[in-house]
């Protein structure tokens, strides 16, 4: 693919093999945005992970310090009480059977997080082949799937972001936008290595986090210098 005018440019402010520091990224990941929108800022993390082995593979969700900067909608598969909870908490979709045979019969999907009271995951069963390969089916491990609905909702509104390694090892998720001051940046991305770091399974061996880099949408991958972290 040959890459744009605009992204060269971008790439001749990025030092080849120098790896930043965290403020020194979240300040060249503003300047190295080639897009004519508010990009979103990518942070990838590779793990050296054996991701064969159930042990070792990483997935759960986080709400970062400063959000996402971008608003999800939500649908909640809830009855009575969670119901009522998640839509006094702000949930753009609230229901139960009638939800779950819209998405089956429609096909529809104007939504970006499903939660869902433990009652409802039964029925959810047959929409496993569409909302699996989507990444919407509703998971314990990262908070979608509780009876506290208000709690989740709120989560995501306020910028719970998700994650999981890929079969490579590698985690990757949504730290801000290049609108978003330095600091902002710099406590996002700090949450996330943190908590990444705290989750290292007792199976690895030697060097645990191989690298570190941050990129705007379309733009210049810059690496982080994963010392700058504290451990």
């Amino acid at each position: 693919m040959k890459k744009g005018k605009k992204y060269l440019e971008a790439k001749k402010l990025v030092e080849k093999g120098k790896l930043y520091t965290i403020s020194e990224a979240a300040k060249l990941v503003k300047e190295t945005s080639v897009t004519n929108f508010d990009s979103s800022v990518e942070l990838v993390m590779r793990l050296n992970l054996d991701t064969k082995k159930a042990d070792q593979q990483l997935r759960g969700a986080v709400v970062l310090p400063n959000g996402t900067g971008k608003t999800k909608k939500v649908l909640v598969l809830a009855k009575g009480d969670a119901a009522k909870a998640a839509s006094e908490a702000g949930a753009d979709y609230v229901g139960d059977m009638d939800l779950v045979n819209k998405i089956e019969k429609e096909n529809w999907f104007d939504f970006d997080v499903m939660i869902a009271t433990p009652d409802m995951m039964p029925v959810l069963g047959k929409l496993g082949k569409v909302l699996g390969p989507k990444g919407l089916m509703p998971n314990p491990k990262t908070g979608t799937v509780t009876l506290d609905t208000a709690k989740a909702v709120n989560d995501v509104k306020k910028g719970r972001v998700e994650y999981r390694t890929d079969s490579y090892g590698n985690v990757a998720v949504i730290v801000g936008k290049v609108s978003f001051t330095e600091e902002k940046l710099v406590e996002n991305i700090n949450a996330f290595v943190s908590l990444i770091l705290k989750s290292k399974p007792a199976a690895v061996k030697g060097e645990y986090v191989k690298n570190i880099s941050v990129s705007s949408t379309m733009g210049p991958g810059i690496k982080i210098d994963t010392k700058s972290f504290d451990k």
